[in-house]
Protein backbone atom coordinates (compact mmCIF):
# COMPACT_ATOMS: atom_id res chain seq x y z
CA UNK A 1 0.00 0.00 0.00
CA UNK A 2 1.54 3.25 -1.21
CA UNK A 3 0.94 7.14 0.41
CA UNK A 4 -0.03 8.32 -3.00
CA UNK A 5 2.61 10.02 -5.44
CA UNK A 6 5.42 11.63 -5.36
CA UNK A 7 5.82 15.22 -6.60
CA UNK A 8 8.48 15.54 -9.55
CA UNK A 9 9.89 17.88 -7.64
CA UNK A 10 11.23 14.79 -5.71
CA UNK A 11 12.90 13.47 -8.45
CA UNK A 12 15.61 16.26 -8.26
CA UNK A 13 15.65 15.69 -4.30
CA UNK A 14 16.54 12.10 -5.04
CA UNK A 15 19.61 12.69 -7.63
CA UNK A 16 20.62 15.21 -4.59
CA UNK A 17 20.41 12.73 -1.81
CA UNK A 18 21.29 9.92 -3.68
CA UNK A 19 25.05 11.63 -5.02
CA UNK A 20 25.78 11.98 -0.98
CA UNK A 21 26.72 14.69 1.17
CA UNK A 22 30.42 15.27 -0.40
CA UNK A 23 29.89 17.28 -3.41
CA UNK A 24 28.35 20.07 -0.91
CA UNK A 25 31.28 19.71 1.10
CA UNK A 26 33.40 20.02 -1.48
CA UNK A 27 35.46 23.53 -1.31
CA UNK A 28 34.26 26.57 -3.23
CA UNK A 29 38.36 26.83 -4.50
CA UNK A 30 41.29 24.20 -4.41
CA UNK A 31 42.62 23.75 -1.09
CA UNK A 32 46.22 24.07 -0.55
CA UNK A 33 47.02 20.69 0.54
CA UNK A 34 49.83 18.77 -0.96
CA UNK A 35 48.98 16.39 -4.40
CA UNK A 36 49.47 12.66 -3.03
CA UNK A 37 52.79 11.23 -5.37
CA UNK A 38 51.29 8.45 -7.17
CA UNK A 39 54.23 6.56 -8.05
CA UNK A 40 53.91 6.84 -12.11
CA UNK A 41 55.85 9.53 -13.93
CA UNK A 42 55.01 12.81 -13.53
CA UNK A 43 51.06 11.89 -12.55
CA UNK A 44 50.12 13.11 -9.12
CA UNK A 45 46.54 12.97 -7.82
CA UNK A 46 45.33 16.03 -5.39
CA UNK A 47 44.96 15.33 -2.00
CA UNK A 48 41.24 17.43 -2.08
CA UNK A 49 40.08 14.69 -5.32
CA UNK A 50 40.84 12.08 -3.28
CA UNK A 51 39.30 12.67 0.16
CA UNK A 52 36.50 13.64 -1.94
CA UNK A 53 35.58 10.03 -3.92
CA UNK A 54 36.70 8.49 -0.58
CA UNK A 55 34.03 10.50 1.45
CA UNK A 56 31.52 9.07 -1.36
CA UNK A 57 32.49 5.35 -1.13
CA UNK A 58 32.27 5.51 2.76
CA UNK A 59 28.86 7.01 2.47
CA UNK A 60 27.72 4.24 0.73
CA UNK A 61 29.52 1.93 3.55
CA UNK A 62 33.14 0.90 2.62
CA UNK A 63 35.85 1.57 5.44
CA UNK A 64 38.15 4.16 4.43
CA UNK A 65 41.73 1.32 3.95
CA UNK A 66 45.07 2.13 2.85
CA UNK A 67 44.10 -0.62 0.22
CA UNK A 68 40.82 1.15 -0.90
CA UNK A 69 43.02 5.00 -1.18
CA UNK A 70 45.25 2.62 -3.35
CA UNK A 71 42.69 1.62 -5.65
CA UNK A 72 40.95 5.04 -5.68
CA UNK A 73 44.29 6.76 -6.50
CA UNK A 74 45.03 4.66 -9.16
CA UNK A 75 41.64 5.23 -10.56
CA UNK A 76 42.32 8.85 -10.98
CA UNK A 77 45.79 8.30 -12.19
CA UNK A 78 43.68 6.34 -14.55
CA UNK A 79 41.09 9.42 -15.94
CA UNK A 80 43.81 11.58 -15.72
CA UNK A 81 45.49 9.75 -18.71
CA UNK A 82 42.16 9.84 -20.65
CA UNK A 83 41.77 13.13 -19.62
CA UNK A 84 45.32 14.06 -21.21
CA UNK A 85 44.48 11.33 -24.45
CA UNK A 86 41.36 13.04 -24.73
CA UNK A 87 42.71 17.28 -24.94
CA UNK A 88 45.34 15.91 -26.84
CA UNK A 89 42.48 15.10 -29.53
CA UNK A 90 41.25 18.23 -29.41
CA UNK A 91 37.98 16.71 -27.71
CA UNK A 92 37.25 19.16 -25.11
CA UNK A 93 37.21 21.69 -27.35
CA UNK A 94 34.00 20.41 -29.37
CA UNK A 95 30.94 22.59 -29.73
CA UNK A 96 28.93 19.96 -28.34
CA UNK A 97 31.70 18.45 -25.67
CA UNK A 98 32.02 22.27 -23.97
CA UNK A 99 27.85 22.23 -23.87
CA UNK A 100 27.92 18.83 -22.37
CA UNK A 101 30.67 19.34 -19.76
CA UNK A 102 28.66 22.84 -18.98
CA UNK A 103 25.43 20.59 -18.23
CA UNK A 104 27.24 18.07 -16.09
CA UNK A 105 29.31 21.45 -14.20
CA UNK A 106 25.77 23.23 -13.77
CA UNK A 107 24.30 20.03 -12.46
CA UNK A 108 26.82 19.53 -9.85
CA UNK A 109 26.35 23.15 -9.05
CA UNK A 110 22.68 22.66 -8.80
CA UNK A 111 22.32 19.33 -6.53
CA UNK A 112 25.01 21.18 -3.89
CA UNK A 113 22.98 23.99 -3.58
CA UNK A 114 19.60 21.52 -3.01
CA UNK A 115 21.57 19.74 -0.41
CA UNK A 116 22.38 22.99 1.09
CA UNK A 117 19.22 24.34 0.99
CA UNK A 118 17.88 20.97 2.69
CA UNK A 119 20.73 21.19 5.40
CA UNK A 120 19.02 24.61 6.12
CA UNK A 121 15.53 23.88 5.67
CA UNK A 122 15.64 20.19 6.90
CA UNK A 123 12.72 18.15 7.41
CA UNK A 124 12.88 17.06 11.07
CA UNK A 125 11.31 13.80 12.53
CA UNK A 126 8.19 15.59 14.13
CA UNK A 127 7.25 16.81 10.86
CA UNK A 128 7.20 13.31 9.16
CA UNK A 129 5.61 11.73 11.88
CA UNK A 130 2.95 14.49 11.98
CA UNK A 131 2.94 13.71 8.02
CA UNK A 132 2.33 9.85 8.45
CA UNK A 133 -0.13 10.13 11.06
CA UNK A 134 -2.06 12.58 8.53
CA UNK A 135 -1.94 10.57 5.59
CA UNK A 136 -2.65 7.43 8.04
CA UNK A 137 -6.09 8.57 9.55
CA UNK A 138 -7.03 9.80 5.74
CA UNK A 139 -6.88 5.91 4.56
CA UNK A 140 -9.52 4.83 6.87
CA UNK A 141 -9.79 1.51 8.70
CA UNK A 142 -11.36 -1.01 6.34
CA UNK A 143 -9.88 -1.96 2.87
CA UNK A 144 -11.87 -3.21 0.11
CA UNK A 145 -11.11 -6.35 -2.45
CA UNK A 146 -13.38 -5.40 -5.47
CA UNK A 147 -13.92 -6.09 -9.37
CA UNK A 148 -15.38 -3.80 -12.01
CA UNK A 149 -16.21 -3.52 -15.85
CA UNK A 150 -15.07 -0.45 -17.12
CA UNK A 151 -17.29 0.48 -20.55
CA UNK A 152 -17.74 4.16 -22.70
CA UNK A 153 -21.40 4.40 -22.11
CA UNK A 154 -23.97 3.62 -20.29
CA UNK A 155 -25.95 1.22 -22.31
CA UNK A 156 -23.09 -0.66 -22.59
CA UNK A 157 -23.07 -1.08 -18.33
CA UNK A 158 -26.50 -1.89 -18.26
CA UNK A 159 -26.00 -4.43 -21.14
CA UNK A 160 -23.40 -5.77 -18.61
CA UNK A 161 -25.61 -5.70 -15.14
CA UNK A 162 -28.52 -7.52 -17.56
CA UNK A 163 -25.79 -10.42 -18.78
CA UNK A 164 -24.73 -10.68 -15.04
CA UNK A 165 -28.35 -10.54 -13.98
CA UNK A 166 -29.16 -13.90 -16.11
CA UNK A 167 -26.18 -15.64 -14.77
CA UNK A 168 -23.12 -14.47 -16.57
CA UNK A 169 -19.56 -14.66 -14.48
CA UNK A 170 -18.18 -10.95 -14.03
CA UNK A 171 -14.81 -12.26 -14.30
CA UNK A 172 -15.41 -13.75 -17.87
CA UNK A 173 -17.42 -10.73 -18.85
CA UNK A 174 -14.97 -8.10 -17.23
CA UNK A 175 -12.03 -10.04 -19.56
CA UNK A 176 -14.35 -9.31 -22.90
CA UNK A 177 -15.32 -6.25 -22.16
CA UNK A 178 -14.03 -3.80 -19.55
CA UNK A 179 -11.75 -0.95 -21.02
CA UNK A 180 -8.85 -0.56 -17.88
CA UNK A 181 -5.94 -2.56 -19.33
CA UNK A 182 -4.71 -2.39 -15.56
CA UNK A 183 -7.44 -5.04 -14.24
CA UNK A 184 -9.00 -6.82 -17.68
CA UNK A 185 -6.73 -9.48 -17.92
CA UNK A 186 -7.20 -10.39 -13.98
CA UNK A 187 -10.94 -10.73 -14.59
CA UNK A 188 -11.57 -7.10 -13.26
CA UNK A 189 -9.44 -7.45 -9.94
CA UNK A 190 -8.36 -4.48 -8.20
CA UNK A 191 -6.66 -5.97 -5.36
CA UNK A 192 -6.61 -4.43 -2.24
CA UNK A 193 -7.28 -1.07 -1.86
CA UNK A 194 -8.28 1.57 0.67
CA UNK A 195 -11.38 4.24 -0.50
CA UNK A 196 -9.55 6.69 -0.97
CA UNK A 197 -7.15 5.23 -3.90
CA UNK A 198 -10.19 5.28 -6.51
CA UNK A 199 -12.33 8.90 -7.24
CA UNK A 200 -15.45 9.35 -4.92
CA UNK A 201 -18.68 7.69 -7.52
CA UNK A 202 -16.26 5.06 -7.36
CA UNK A 203 -15.72 4.75 -3.68
CA UNK A 204 -18.87 5.60 -2.95
CA UNK A 205 -20.53 3.13 -4.88
CA UNK A 206 -17.71 0.09 -3.50
CA UNK A 207 -18.21 0.80 0.10
CA UNK A 208 -22.01 0.76 -0.06
CA UNK A 209 -22.20 -2.53 -1.36
CA UNK A 210 -22.29 -6.25 0.61
CA UNK A 211 -19.64 -9.12 -0.18
CA UNK A 212 -20.55 -10.69 -3.02
CA UNK A 213 -22.62 -8.32 -4.99
CA UNK A 214 -22.65 -5.96 -7.97
CA UNK A 215 -23.99 -2.52 -8.46
CA UNK A 216 -27.14 -3.08 -10.19
CA UNK A 217 -27.06 0.59 -11.91
CA UNK A 218 -23.92 1.85 -13.87
CA UNK A 219 -21.70 3.95 -11.96
CA UNK A 220 -20.23 7.28 -13.70
CA UNK A 221 -16.33 8.15 -13.41
CA UNK A 222 -14.59 10.17 -15.38
CA UNK A 223 -12.90 7.07 -17.11
CA UNK A 224 -16.55 6.37 -17.86
CA UNK A 225 -19.49 4.13 -16.56
CA UNK A 226 -18.32 1.48 -14.10
CA UNK A 227 -20.25 -2.27 -12.77
CA UNK A 228 -18.75 -2.94 -9.54
CA UNK A 229 -18.78 -6.52 -7.70
CA UNK A 230 -17.24 -6.58 -4.26
CA UNK A 231 -15.37 -9.36 -3.56
CA UNK A 232 -14.38 -9.02 0.39
CA UNK A 233 -13.60 -6.34 3.13
CA UNK A 234 -11.30 -6.63 6.09
CA UNK A 235 -9.63 -4.22 8.75
CA UNK A 236 -7.05 -1.80 7.29
CA UNK A 237 -3.20 -1.94 7.98
CA UNK A 238 -1.19 0.80 7.61
CA UNK A 239 2.22 0.22 6.95
CA UNK A 240 4.91 1.00 9.72
CA UNK A 241 6.48 4.78 9.93
CA UNK A 242 10.06 3.42 9.84
CA UNK A 243 8.78 1.14 6.23
CA UNK A 244 7.31 4.28 5.22
CA UNK A 245 9.57 7.24 6.16
CA UNK A 246 12.37 7.54 3.12
CA UNK A 247 9.47 8.15 0.84
CA UNK A 248 7.56 10.28 3.31
CA UNK A 249 11.38 11.92 3.88
CA UNK A 250 11.99 12.65 0.00
CA UNK A 251 8.54 13.08 -0.72
CA UNK A 252 8.59 16.47 1.62
CA UNK A 253 11.59 17.69 1.08
CA UNK A 254 10.43 17.75 -2.33
CA UNK A 255 7.59 20.02 -0.71
CA UNK A 256 9.97 22.62 0.01
CA UNK A 257 12.41 22.76 -3.04
CA UNK A 258 9.30 22.79 -4.70
CA UNK A 259 7.92 26.06 -3.01
CA UNK A 260 11.91 27.32 -2.43
CA UNK A 261 11.87 26.81 -7.08
CA UNK A 262 8.40 29.23 -6.96
CA UNK A 263 10.01 31.82 -4.40
CA UNK A 264 12.97 32.09 -7.54
CA UNK A 265 10.76 32.09 -10.27
CA UNK A 266 9.08 34.78 -8.09
CA UNK A 267 12.10 37.07 -7.29
CA UNK A 268 13.26 36.39 -11.15
CA UNK A 269 9.78 38.12 -12.33
CA UNK A 270 8.21 34.56 -13.73
CA UNK A 271 5.52 32.83 -13.04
Amino acid sequence: MKFGNSIAAAVLIASATLAGSAIAQTPAKKTAAPAAKSGAGEIAVPTEQLDLIVKERLAQGQPDTPELRATLRDELINRELFMRAAKAKGIDRAPAMKTQMQVASDSILIRAYISDYLTANPVTEDILKKEYETIKAGLGDKEYRARHILVEKKEDAENIIKQLQAGGKFEELAKANSKDPGSKDNGGDLDWAVPSNFVKPFADAMTGLQKGKYTTIPVQSPFGFHVIQLEDVRDAKAPAYDEVKPQLAQRLQGQVIEKHLAELRAKAGMK
